[in-house]
């Protein structure tokens, strides 16, 4: 299984809102059924645009503030970031060649 960055409350401000590439973040929950779905999608991704752009996951149950911070109602939720400010959010299972194709755009900006 690839190493992907997983984002807590510690490092959330460094890896996420400072950071100098732009960042897909996954919202999920280890009881979460479809997240368990998303997960080798966003570790493919993360694989595919790894120096371009930082693709990770956070845990809701573990970081319920900013889960509630970005208002995140349901999972699997995927917000895009770029510098520091949220850009975009797919929420549901989403197809990973949607995925694939948002994070181009967020590069591309």
């Amino acid at each position: 299984m690839p190493n992907i960055p997983v984002f807590d409350t510690k490092n959330f401000s460094s890896e996420v809102l400072k950071s100098s590439v732009p960042v897909v973040v996954d919202f999920t929950a280890t009881w979460c059924g479809p997240c368990q779905k998303l997960a080798p999608i966003i570790e493919d991704l993360a694989a595919a645009f790894n120096g371009r752009a930082k693709v990770g996951k956070l845990d809701i149950d573990d970081n319920s503030d900013i889960a509630t911070q970005f208002g995140i109602l349901s999972v699997p939720s995927v917000l895009f970031f770029r510098n520091g400010q949220e850009v975009g959010r797919l929420i549901g299972l989403t197809p990973k060649e949607t995925l694939r194709k948002k994070i181009e755009e967020l590069i591309a900006r």
